[in-house]
């Protein structure tokens, strides 16, 4: 193993967090500054890419599959690289942050798959970076157990062989993380969540017979893919584990990596393992880089577009005839229901709809599916087991029949629905609520038996914006105007002082949470990801 730079050179601003001296150490901080030096001005190269690509589609409000790469799509010849044993089957993941208590009810939740996530569901505290690694690295050694102090609760491990594969996910290219500095500026996010990850269980996880397994989130082009897979070959090569151990699925949840399906995995193929369906991301970048595209773009409320819209079926249903035809995985979209513990009759109506929703996703020839509650395992598996049964995967399922143009991908206006009141309600109530919770350094929050993520807020905020700026008139006569957001805002932030009192709501960050929201959502320079400026925010 090389060491080309010493720890010095990563600088570390931060209060001391227990333990993270075993995550900190001198050789994983001079593998990260590696990673840092080496790859960081292509990052940079690739965010003002994107910027560009932005400006064109604000010029020309369309988008289509790249001429250049046609040549990628047409040759039938290449494949991605078999799956590893540990993710043949992926029936039903799990996704959730990684606490100590999450962490262990994750692996034992009964799912195929954890998605450890460094990225949506969780807020960026130094606390949640630096413990999340050490929880991994517990539970790896199987030196994790949990507590609950409130209930006095306790959690450990089942049997190694009833445990999740975990596939990490780290945050995305357009996030800095400020606690750790090389050469005067920040390390990227996604460079210190995969370097510490990578560098510390590597070895371990191939011990265990499996290996480091990522996510990628936010990507938006096959270039940015083609990054990551020279990030994983130096990576391997530096700790001197064999090319093509990493393996990568990759969330198709931007409107213009919808595009560019086959030329990602092309991109990544010795380490590809799948494609990924994410709803709301996949909403929020539409709304993003057509937010000037005229009335024909402009979205219903969030919960009115489900995946039976016309170009939502489009998208999934090109997604996993490519993944198919390449030899990779297809994962379907998130189950986000939270069971509620005192209303029956809300459960039984939700879990129809789950049902529903896995039983379309596996009948459409997805390998599995996400689920945000252990309590969802079952119901996700049965859909998958009546179509797979004693297979793995149903890869085998070309899916010859599914041919998308490009404009079916982008075909906003051919859904019935438009945007109401209520939803407008929604959005405020939804986006203050988490974005309090993320704030105080909760990334993944229960609100209206949901589970929600950084992706609901930037869906809620993005139609907030969308709205007002194309002058939607709302079924009851109002029309979206600042003022009339300003108004929904404080009478939902005078509800929520009503609902939990003052004493609860100065303990919080209400009025800070609904601020932000208000700032995002109304000012004329769109902010292109909310955490942005919430990161200026966070404390810790």
């Amino acid at each position: 193993m090389s060491a080309p730079a010493p720890s010095s050179l990563v600088v570390v601003e931060a209060e001391p967090l227990p333990r993270q001296e075993e995550v900190l150490t001198d050789a994983a901080l001079a593998f990260v500054a590696e990673l840092h030096r080496r790859f960081t001005p292509r990052r940079d190269e690739l965010l003002a890419r994107r910027a560009e690509r932005r400006a064109e589609i604000a010029r020309t409000s369309t988008l289509d599959f790249l001429p250049e790469t046609a040549a990628v799509r047409a040759d039938d010849s290449w494949k991605v690289a078999p799956a590893p044993a540990a993710l043949n089957d992926r029936r039903v993941e799990i996704t959730g942050p990684t606490d100590r208590k999450m962490t262990i009810n994750a692996l034992n939740s009964g799912a195929k798959v954890w998605l450890a996530d460094f990225e949506d569901a969780s807020a960026p505290t130094w606390e949640n970076v630096v413990l999340g690694q050490v929880n991994l690295i517990d539970a790896y050694t199987r030196n994790i157990d949990f507590t609950d102090p409130k209930s006095g609760k306790s959690y450990a491990l089942k049997p190694a062989e009833e445990l999740a594969t975990v596939v990490m996910r780290p945050r995305g290219w357009h996030l800095e993380e400020r606690h750790l500095t090389v050469d005067g500026r920040p390390v990227p996010g996604a460079l210190v969540d995969f370097g510490l990850y990578f560098f510390h269980n590597a070895q371990r996880l191939i011990d265990l017979g499996e290996g480091p397994y990522f996510y990628l989130p936010k990507t938006e082009s096959h270039l940015e893919a083609r990054l990551w897979n020279e990030i994983f070959v130096f990576a391997q090569d530096y700790v001197g584990i064999p090319q093509g151990t990493v393996r990568a699925t990759v969330l198709i949840e931007t409107i213009t990596a919808a595009y560019e399906m086959e030329e990602i995995l092309y991109e990544l193929r010795d380490h590809a393992a799948g494609l990924n369906a994410g709803r709301w991301d996949y909403l929020f970048s539409i709304v993003k880089n057509f937010r000037d595209g005229g009335p024909k773009f402009v979205l219903p409320d969030r919960n009115a577009v489900t995946m039976t819209a016309p170009f939502m079926r489009a998208y999934t249903e090109l997604l996993v005839r490519t993944c198919h035809k390449r030899g990779a995985h297809a994962i379907g979209g998130m189950a986000a229901f939270i069971p509620s513990r005192r209303d029956a009759e809300v459960n039984k109506v939700a879990f129809e709809k789950v049902k529903a929703d896995k039983d379309r996703e596996a009948g459409d020839g997805f390998d599995g599916s996400w689920v945000a509650h252990p309590d969802l395992v079952p119901i996700a598996m049965a859909s998958f087991d009546a179509v797979l049964g004693d297979k793995p995967n149903q890869k085998d399922r070309l899916r010859e029949d599914v041919h998308v143009a490009g404009p079916e991908l982008i075909d906003i206006a051919s859904l019935d629905a438009r945007p109401t009141y209520e939803g407008l309600r929604n959005a405020v109530q939804v986006g203050i609520r988490y974005i309090e919770a993320w704030l105080r350094g909760l990334g993944a929050v229960a609100i209206f038996n949901l589970m929600e993520d950084a992706a609901t807020a930037e869906i809620s905020r993005s139609q907030i914006w969308q709205w007002i700026n194309a002058g939607v008139e709302f079924e009851n006569g109002a029309k979206a105007t600042p003022e009339l957001a300003r108004q929904v805002a404080a009478e939902e932030l005078a509800a929520i002082r009503a609902e939990i009192g003052e004493e609860a709501f100065a303990a919080g960050k209400w009025q800070q949470a609904h601020d932000l929201l208000l700032h995002v959502s109304l000012d004329t320079d769109y902010a292109d990801f909310l955490t942005l400026p919430a990161y200026d925010q966070l404390v810790g």
